[in-house]
């Protein structure tokens, strides 16, 4: 057994640091994914610029921080710089598309945002190091201005594009900050959170099986209180706690792709027992398995 936690631990690995390269004549990147040629990196990693991820129509899930839920009728993401995310879409069909917009705090100058006009826009970036999710109008009309993109060629143009879009976002209120625990940001520092990683990266290759306290917190070399009240302090919540979301989650996932039964969904998610899985989904989305097929055109905020 201590062999193979060995090879575990090698097999770990912290959020890879990703290179950003502007498109030619820019200072940000503008980038779209389509099915004919799909967003690959399905991997945990940061970078120091700020994006901005819009999913028209598409489902996926969101792991942002320590945050973790599913969408599945697009999405409109900010995510601040140097905070780990996975890729968001499961698959791309038809005429759903991806736009990542990524571009670095000081990429118009040091003071760019200090001044008064563009206060809103400074508070956006600030507030974006938790990660946003924006819904509703502000979503459907950001979409469109970054669609739009496709036909804005004057690269003036696009700047003032780009600002106008950061402005909608600054002075809408149709958002939620994803890693939002008692005001404060949980965010991941990934120089120094390397045993976070290790978590995460056991309970995605481990969820569906049972998963030992003891065996999670060797993992870590960390005793089992010691581990509890680490995972508490980075997270705000219990480890039991979190591996339920993370198991709903990827339920929920499976309940939208309709391809198995609410009993093989149950087992497949982790779940031992029928009458927990279904107490479990209603605490985290507020419906029952069956109810929330009905409703799957509504978006899941956990």
């Amino acid at each position: 057994m201590k062999i193979e936690r060995e090879n575990l631990k090698k097999d770990y690995k912290a959020p890879i640091l990703e290179k950003v390269e502007p498109n030619f004549g820019n200072s940000w990147t503008y980038k779209l994914f389509e099915e004919k040629k799909p967003n690959n990196k399905a991997v945990w990693h940061y970078h120091p610029e700020i994006e901005l991820v819009y999913v028209e129509k598409g489902s996926g899930k969101r792991h942002i921080g320590n945050h973790l839920s599913y969408f599945n009728d697009g999405d409109l993401i900010l995510i601040g710089p140097n905070l780990p995310h996975v890729g968001f879409m499961d698959r791309l069909t038809g005429d759903e598309s991806e736009i990542v917009v990524q571009f670095r705090m000081d990429f118009l100058g040091e003071d760019f945002f200090n001044t008064v006009e563009l206060h809103e826009i400074k508070s956006l970036l600030e507030l974006s190091k938790s990660g946003i999710s924006f819904y509703g109008k502000t979503k459907n009309e950001v979409g469109i201005l970054l669609k739009d993109f496709n036909w804005v060629k004057i690269k003036f143009d696009q700047l003032l594009q780009l600002l106008r879009i950061l402005q909608n976002l600054a002075s809408s209120q149709e958002y939620k900050v994803l890693n939002a625990n008692d005001g404060l940001s949980v965010i991941m520092n990934p120089q120094d959170n390397d045993k976070m990683d290790i978590i995460y990266d056991y309970v995605r290759g481990h969820f569906e099986d049972k998963i030992y306290l003891e065996d999670i917190a060797e993992s870590v070399a960390m005793s089992i209180p010691s581990f509890s009240r680490y995972f508490k302090k980075m997270t705000g919540k219990t480890f039991s706690t979190f591996l339920m979301e993370y198991r709903v989650v990827h339920a929920s996932k499976l309940l939208a792709e309709d391809q198995m039964s609410i009993a093989e969904i149950c087992f497949s998610s982790g779940f031992n027992n029928f009458s927990h899985f279904t107490k479990s989904f209603k605490k985290i989305t507020g419906h029952s398995p069956s109810a929330y097929k009905k409703t799957l055109y509504k978006v899941v905020q956990l």
